[in-house]
């Protein structure tokens, strides 16, 4: 039996080294490449094909709902699993929105690991349970507000207090863009201004 070829993004080489160490223990596992950044993940993945790609969060140049999306798009067949130490993550949300097929806590053991990451192949969807446990109403709440990913992920970081040239610089979007996304927001909640729209999106449980 051919093992599932892994992919690891992760701009901390300890990680990646760490999961290729894990994995080596698992003849169903190994690991066929990895990526420090974003970008060079979608490059990467688009030409290698793995079966499963292990996402970091939090990457330096782009969003993990952007990655992937993008990989999504360049290997539709692979499956995603966000790797990440911050369970109470408002990203995680966005990523699993995004397309994810699970998210894991970098603190969970070998033998977890290797296991959950067997159901996500197998057709699973998976959640660490100490990661967003109320992950189900919170996306219940947007499928509510009628909020788009994108004007949901603006609106959120809107919320963290970040200007439109710094969101736009986040998102990787034009400044243009973002106003469009954060004004249909704000329609949509019913919102004067993003202080009404964070205060309400807030209340119906989305932030």
């Amino acid at each position: 039996m051919t093992p599932a070829g892994v992919f690891v993004v992760d701009d901390h080489p300890v990680v990646r080294d760490g999961v290729t160490l894990l994995l080596r223990s698992d003849p169903c596992l190994t690991v066929i490449g990895s990526a420090e950044s974003g970008r060079l993940a979608i490059e990467r993945v688009a030409s290698l094909a793995p079966d499963l790609i292990l996402l970091d969060l939090r990457l330096p140049d782009m969003l993990a709902p952007e990655v992937v999306t993008e990989l999504r798009r360049v290997h539709p067949e692979g499956k995603i699993v966000v790797f990440t130490a911050h369970g109470d993550h408002q990203g995680v949300l966005a990523a699993l929105e995004s397309g994810a097929h699970g998210c894991l806590l970098k603190d969970a053991a070998g033998a977890q690991l290797v296991t959950e990451l067997r159901r996500v192949l197998r057709g699973e969807r998976v959640v660490d349970p100490r990661i967003l446990p109320d992950a189900g109403q919170r996306s219940d709440a947007l499928a509510r507000s009628g909020l788009t990913r994108r004007e949901y992920e603006v609106l959120r970081l809107a919320a963290q207090g970040q200007t439109n040239p710094e969101i736009a610089e986040s998102t990787g979007l034009a400044r243009n863009t973002v106003k469009t996304y954060l004004q249909s927001a704000l329609h949509k909640l019913g919102a004067r201004n993003r202080v009404e729209a964070i205060g309400k999106a807030s209340e119906a449980g989305l932030l």
